[in-house]
């Protein structure tokens, strides 16, 4: 998390557009009607027939009242006409930020673990140990690509609404691995506190990226050897995973920024995160029917609560 803020505008919708509709055609409406109110009044004014004073002025005023209404409906047009050109080329733009997502993130996904592959295999001969030393840090940037371009794909898969692919999952155990593997590679105090939430139907892998990315942001946040919760509960109608960490907190004015897109926050061991991971969680929650919230707890340190809808039948 970090001092810049990127939200994307909002695209504009198609209700929002025809708002200008009724308006454009009530004002051609009631021009059409002061034209032909003003026609009325000059055949009432033709040669041999008597017109009163003020019936030349009824005339001029609805002839002015028709050009004035012809003129705002065209107002109304062109404003139309540019509203939908300017919304067309948003969800042009967007349309072009999802191709670059996915595209991005296939094109780090197969150098990264052909790369990964290699390092791996050197790791395990007989080499010096500064040059393992070495080799294991290589290791752990191209962990943290594989992870940047599996975030990016699964933004991308998100905003292009595709469809999850649920099934029975038990969500302590998920939740409970994610936790273990994290476990042995952070020094930190973990302390894994899952209550049995039986089966719940989600999509397996957008949970896991999700608590991953949760649990990755409490590690960035907590020096070492300070203490992560990770843990889960159910009660009637929802399930609640929550990640509790040590560290600093979140400042007040940036607790409603925290899930935008590639928003940071320096963290205290200097690691910049990619500001993909939490928005990506929060996407996933949403894409659930769920949320995700932030919160500072009471002596001291950050909660997220990543909360999901558990249907009556899912035991």
């Amino acid at each position: 998390m970090s001092a810049i803020s990127s939200r994307a505008p909002e695209p504009l919708t198609a209700p929002a557009v025809s708002v200008l509709r009724p308006g454009a055609a009530l004002a051609v409406d009631l021009g059409l009607a002061a034209f032909v109110v003003a026609m009325v009044g000059l055949m009432v004014a033709l040669p041999g027939r008597e017109a009163a004073p003020f019936h030349w002025l009824f005339v001029a005023l609805s002839l002015a009242y028709g050009l004035v209404m012809v003129w705002h409906a065209r107002r109304r047009a062109t404003a139309l006409r540019q509203v939908e050109e300017l919304a067309a080329r948003q969800l042009a733009g967007l349309d072009r930020e999802r191709e670059f997502f996915r595209d991005a993130s296939h094109a780090i996904r197969t150098p990264v673990t052909i790369a990964r592959g290699h390092l791996e295999l050197a790791t395990g001969s007989e080499l010096p140990d500064g040059v393992r030393q070495d080799l294991i840090v290589a290791l752990q940037q191209l962990e943290r690509m594989s992870a940047l371009s599996n975030r990016l794909l699964a933004l991308a898969r998100l905003d292009a609404g595709e469809a999850l692919r649920c099934q029975p999952t038990d969500l302590a155990e998920l939740v409970g691995r994610i936790g273990r593997n994290w476990s042995a590679s952070a020094d930190r105090d973990w302390r894994i506190r899952n209550e049995p939430t039986g089966v719940v139907s989600l999509d397996p892998e957008w949970i896991a990226l999700a608590v991953d990315a949760l649990v990755e942001n409490a590690v960035h946040f907590t020096a070492d050897g300070g203490t992560i919760t990770v843990g889960c509960q159910a009660l009637d109608t929802t399930c609640t995973i929550t990640v509790t960490d040590s560290g600093p907190g979140i400042d007040a004015e940036d607790l409603s920024k925290v899930f935008d897109r590639f928003w940071h926050r320096m963290p205290p061991n200097g690691q910049m995160g990619s500001g993909l991971g939490l928005s990506m969680a929060h996407a996933t929650a949403a894409a659930h029917g769920g949320a995700l919230a932030a919160r500072n707890h009471p002596l001291g340190g950050a909660v997220f609560e990543l909360t999901l809808p558990r249907p009556a039948q899912a035991t």
